[in-house]
């Protein structure tokens, strides 16, 4: 991802040490790093949001991992990096790739490592873990980037299509660079096209309550010179009624093993307008967001529920430049808030993995992904 003309991941390990982050809650006013020494640094910034989308909380879960193996003592290694596990899965639970990372990190940390003093033991699996993060980042980043090319395909169709005219992609959320370790999954087709001469136009739905679709996506496509307009979340419809989308491709944060997918609430209902409407909708994410362990995604995909304040109150910038959060609703008004809903598999026009492009099915997942069968 390009920032100011700078090349940057959204976490790496810096040669000092430690483990850096972009913090997305100062986005878009400011551009910030910070610093995660310790494990309790890194389960608030995913709990707290300072990292969100499901491929990045998975790489920071990853890392976590590791500087709790930092911080685990000699006789109580398993131990420690047993509850480190539990603590980073309570962040947040919607998303699979954060317990996908987790399980992944304490499976490589508890394997043998050979007969060797207790202190070698203990350097060999910090190292292990080093490396273990740094593969999961690797491998996130890559998957994206081959998400990128085969969804490529679907805007080059649509663009020859248009003949000239500009192909125009809704997306809800921010599943692009910012969501992941870097190409993003939703947004690197995008990206992709663009780097291809194509021209391309995203509808960027505001994303209430987060705004991260305003906050995250808006300004990652500026920085990356993509043309955009920043819409109203209930403006998707009025779009696809008079055929100013050609598709829509959202992220997703789990995805059942029969095509199922939870994404930012607010998916399901723009996957609806577009069945209504003719317009393609697909689901864009990497293999790690796979649950195969899961049939019905309405019946078993855990939907957080967010702090109500998050619905009650908005924050933003003032003209006098200043970050200020206000009430928007009667002091006594009470709120809910869940964070993400359920497309159904059969509103799914298609799924865009690093394998490729299949239908929204259990047999569609399983000509690419054969192996769980």
């Amino acid at each position: 991802m390009n920032i100011a003309g700078k090349s940057y991941r959204t976490v790496w390990l810096d040669g000092d040490g430690a483990v850096k982050i972009i913090n997305q809650l100062a986005l878009p006013h400011e551009f910030e790093i910070l610093e995660l020494r310790n494990l309790a640094a890194a389960v608030r910034a995913i709990r707290d949001m300072q990292v969100r989308g499901a491929g990045l909380i998975g790489a920071a879960a990853a890392w976590g991992m590791y500087l709790a193996a930092l911080e685990a003592g000699e006789g109580s290694f398993i131990r420690d990096l047993e509850a480190a596990a539990a603590a980073l899965k309570a962040t947040r639970p919607t998303a699979a790739n954060l317990a996908w990372a987790v399980d992944r990190m304490l499976a490589a940390l508890a394997a043998p490592v050979g007969t060797v003093s207790a202190e070698t033991a203990l350097a060999e699996r910090r190292e292990l873990a080093r490396r273990e993060a740094q593969a999961v980042s690797d491998e996130d980043a890559e998957c994206c980037r081959r998400i990128g090319l085969y969804g490529l395909k679907l805007i080059a169709e649509a663009a020859e299509r248009k003949r000239g005219k500009p192909v125009q992609v809704l997306t809800h959320c921010n599943a692009g660079a910012l969501a992941f370790v870097d190409y993003g999954s939703a947004l690197s087709p995008v990206y992709a096209a663009a780097e291809q001469g194509l021209k391309v136009h995203v509808w960027v739905d505001e994303t209430r309550p987060r705004n991260q679709g305003a906050a995250l996506t808006a300004w990652e496509l500026g920085q990356q010179g993509i043309d955009h307009d920043l819409i109203a979340d209930n403006a998707g419809g009025h779009l696809m009624q008079h055929g100013m989308v050609d598709l829509v491709i959202t992220g997703a944060d789990r995805v059942t093993g029969r095509g199922d997918a939870a994404n930012k609430i607010g998916t399901y209902l723009k996957a609806l307008a577009a069945r209504e409407n003719g317009v393609p909708f697909y689901t864009a994410f990497p293999s790690s967001t796979f649950d195969f362990s899961m049939g019905d995604g309405l019946a078993e995909i855990p939907i957080e529920e967010r702090d109500p304040d998050e619905v009650r109150r908005i924050s933003g910038k003032t003209a006098s430049g200043l970050i200020e959060t206000v009430q928007i609703c009667p002091d006594g008004s009470p709120a809910r808030n869940w964070g993400f809903d359920v497309t159904p598999a059969r509103y799914i026009t298609g799924l865009i993995t690093e394998r490729g492009i299949c239908g929204a099915s259990e047999e569609g997942i399983l000509s690419l992904y054969p192996e769980h069968r």
